[in-house]
C-alpha cells in the first residue's frame, strides 16, 4: 500500500487497529514512534545496481495504556513527514518488535490494517538460473525410481 492509500483509509477510519499475521490484534495504546523515508542503494546478485525508497512506520507498544493514537492524528503525523522528509507515494512499511524488528506491509480491509509478512526474494533469477516458477510433475509421470536423492523430484 502506498502512502497516498494508506492517508485514504486514515481520512475515513474513527480509530486505529492494526492485526499482526498471528490474528493478535496491535495493543490499543501503541504509538507510532517515528516515520522514515528508507532509501536503499545495493546492487544485486546478478551485479545490477538497484535503488528504492520506502516509508517505514515505526509501531511500538509500553505500559502507556492510556494512550490512544487516532487517525487524525497519524495524518498530521504524516502531513509534517511529507514535507520535512520529501515523501513521495512510496510504499508504506510497517516495523514492529517480535523475536526481532519484523518489518511488514500492509492490507486493508473491514476498517483493519493487516500486517502482511515481508518474504526475501532473488532479483536477478535469470541471470542465476532461477526459473520463476519451479515446474510442477504429476506422480504419475515420473519413473519408480525418481524420488531417490538427487533425482529432482523433491
Amino acid at each position: 500500500m502506498n502512502l497516498e492509500e494508506f492517508k485514504n483509509h486514515l481520512e475515513d477510519l474513527t480509530q486505529l487497529g492494526f492485526q499482526l499475521p498471528s490474528g493478535e490484534l496491535v495493543p490499543s495504546h501503541f504509538h507510532v514512534t517515528e516515520v522514515a523515508k528508507v532509501e536503499k542503494n545495493f546492487v544485486d546478485c546478478g551485479g545490477q545496481f538497484r535503488k528504492e525508497e520506502k516509508i517505514s512506520l515505526q509501531l511500538w507498544e509500553a505500559a502507556d495504556y492510556d494512550h490512544r493514537l487516532h487517525p487524525e492524528k497519524l495524518v498530521s503525523i504524516l502531513t509534517t513527514a511529507m514535507k520535512s522528509l520529501e515523501l513521495k507515494n512510496e510504499e508504506v512499511e510497517v516495523e514492529y518488535q517480535g523475536d526481532t524488528i519484523e518489518t511488514y506491509t500492509l492490507f486493508f480491509k473491514d476498517e483493519i490494517f493487516y500486517l502482511v509478512p515481508k518474504q526475501t526474494d532473488c532479483l536477478a533469477k535469470e541471470k542465476c538460473g532461477i526459473s520463476e516458477e519451479k515446474p510442477k510433475k504429476s506422480l504419475s509421470d515420473l519413473p519408480a525410481n525418481a524420488c531417490e536423492p538427487n533425482s529432482g523430484c523433491c
